[in-house]
């Protein structure tokens, strides 16, 4: 082999190693690159938030009803500027039904109005005219009137709508009867007659007091909000007597509507 010979080998040689030389790099340099355009990987999601459990609910404690404040009223349950009022003003409403009267063992007491009963004063017990009401009342059979304040509440007698004082019932001719239709003008009431008001349910009279409790634990559990409670009565009887949340009267009429007690009657009764 002659020299010419020798040196074309070797440039052939290292031109073949510059071309593998260049191939590798190549190959490296695609390879670079695309890695290089390949996006980022995917951010990972936030932790999911850990539920937090609420707080239990907080049992808030029902405040007890309001006390309702005393109504006054004259000396004798009326005075004369009451009978001038009835004498020159028309009556606002009236209602007609049996009238009796009541007297020992409530003499001395408190009147459902905060006053002391008292036989000889003008006054009479109703269920739903607001304490204070200035009333006049006639005795259809009769003919005699009678002027007089409401101060308690009753009668709890189904079929009844007034019970009077002693006093009142002499006036009015229902004393001797001991029951009486009467007709009942109302001239003046303290507050509104058809709005407002502070209206419970009165329930019995039960002659068992294991009865009456009996209806007032169903009552708390039909009626969480409301205050329901169980007193003694007159002649060993007791009564249930539910107070609806604000003393409202729609909650009142629906209770007082459908109750059926299994002694006694449901009466729907302002306390104000």
């Amino acid at each position: 082999m002659t020299i010419t010979d020798s040196r074309w080998k070797s440039s052939c040689r290292l031109a073949a190693l510059a071309g593998l030389a260049g191939a590798i790099l190549g190959v490296s340099g695609c390879r670079h690159a695309g890695q290089a355009q390949m996006p980022p990987p995917q951010a990972l999601p936030p932790p999911a938030e850990q539920p937090v459990n609420p707080p239990p609910p907080v049992e808030t404690e029902i405040p007890p009803p309001a006390r309702i404040p005393v109504t006054p009223v004259p000396p004798g349950g009326v005075d004369a500027a009451d009978l001038e009022y009835v004498e020159t003003h028309r009556p606002l409403y009236a209602q007609v039904g049996y009238a009796t009267w009541y007297s020992a063992p409530y003499e001395g007491r408190r009147t459902a109005d905060g006053q002391v009963f008292s036989d000889s004063a003008m006054t009479a017990a109703h269920r739903t005219l607001p304490m204070g009401s200035l009333i006049e009342v006639t005795n259809l059979a009769t003919g005699q009137t009678g002027v007089m304040r409401i101060t308690d509440r009753g009668p709890f007698v189904e079929g009844r709508i007034l019970d009077m004082t002693m006093a009142s019932a002499k006036a009015t001719g229902v004393y001797r009867s001991g029951l009486a239709k009467v007709r009942i003008d109302v001239y003046e009431t303290p507050k509104p007659l058809a709005t407002g008001g502070r209206w419970c349910v009165q329930i019995g009279a039960f002659h068992s007091e294991g009865e009456a409790l009996r209806l007032k634990r169903e009552l708390a559990r039909a009626y969480p909000t409301a205050n329901v409670i169980e007193f003694p009565g007159e002649e060993r009887s007791y009564w249930v007597r539910i107070r609806p949340q604000g003393d409202n009267r729609q909650t009142a009429v629906y209770i007082a509507r459908h109750i059926h007690p299994s002694q006694g009657n449901a009466f729907l009764t302002r306390l104000d």
